[in-house]
């Protein structure tokens, strides 16, 4: 056998690490490019809850974690057309304890658009508690046709029963 020389080693070791950093880069370039390009684009829809079912770990006890909620809205513009709808799930990650702030759940929601589609993911706080639910902002994860490169935010405000206002903060 031959030895492996130190050489050979740290040039692989070079090269791995370039390209392990390469898409890094160019991730922060087209970041600070779509941004520099005026890619940036805020939509405001409003949403309907249309269905909503729960299935519970312990069904007719307490919330507990794995309880799941399937949801679906219609989304609306601000003119009250409606421009698609959403569709998603939420797990609960933690129950409500005594002291605690009301529970929590990781969700994720696809919401469909005439241009294509934004897949959205977050937690949810405050689940649990009494009187109308809590604002949240999750993460734009991606997307397909017109938002195939999408990034961003969206928050969601409470505005009325089962209706939600969702900001997009949206990077093409």
């Amino acid at each position: 056998m031959r030895p492996i020389r130190s050489a050979c080693l740290g040039t692989a070791t070079a090269l791995v690490t370039l390209l392990a950093c390469a898409p890094l880069a160019t991730a922060a370039t087209d970041n600070d490019s779509a941004r520099d390009k005026g890619k940036h684009q805020v939509i405001t829809l409003i949403g309907r809850l249309a269905e909503q079912t729960r299935f519970p770990v312990n069904p007719g006890g307490p919330a507990a974690q794995g309880d799941r909620t399937v949801v679906r809205s219609i989304l609306s513009d601000q003119a009250g057309n409606q421009v698609g709808e959403t569709g998603g799930f939420c797990t609960t990650t933690r129950a409500a304890l005594p002291g605690d702030s009301g529970g929590a759940e990781e969700c994720v929601v696809t919401y469909t658009l005439p241009d294509g589609q934004l897949t959205v993911q977050g937690m949810y706080f405050g689940i649990l508690n009494p009187g109308p639910p809590p604002s949240f902002d999750n993460a734009i994860t991606g997307g397909t046709g017109k938002y195939h490169r999408a990034r961003g935010s969206v928050h969601a405000d409470t505005i009325g029963t089962g209706t939600r206002r969702f900001t997009i903060d949206l990077y093409l």
